[in-house]
């Protein structure tokens, strides 16, 4: 069984940089497609970023430039760097692993992000 805990959220000045993790256990995460979604209330989850097996990138609109997906494969980590963080940035950030040949979807429970002066 995997297990997706994401750390690192907080509450940081609009303009202040953030990294969120997100530590995975079980034995297939070299295998999978990962990503970073967040939900801020009143709206649905949107994808904010994500990484597939072979390292590709892919980042919503609203964040390219300012935030960076990467993964450490030997660590079974997932990272977000967050820089010049707008108060639209707020919201509970989630950690999604997807192995889409066994059709197996994760979740992690979310790291709330406040970004308010």
């Amino acid at each position: 069984q995997v297990q997706l805990v994401e750390s690192g959220g907080g509450l940081v000045q609009p303009g202040g940089s953030l990294r969120l993790s997100c530590a995975a256990s079980g034995s297939i995460f070299s295998l999978s497609a990962m990503g970073w979604y967040r939900q801020a209330p009143g709206n649905q989850r949107e994808l904010v970023a994500a990484i597939t097996n072979s390292g590709r990138t892919n980042y919503a609109d609203s964040v390219k430039g300012r935030f960076t997906i990467s993964r450490d494969n030997a660590e079974k980590t997932l990272y977000l760097q967050m820089n010049s963080l707008k108060p639209e940035d707020t919201a509970v950030y989630y950690c999604n692993m997807k192995v889409v040949a066994a059709r197996l979807d994760y979740w992690g429970q979310g790291t709330q992000v406040t970004v308010s002066s």
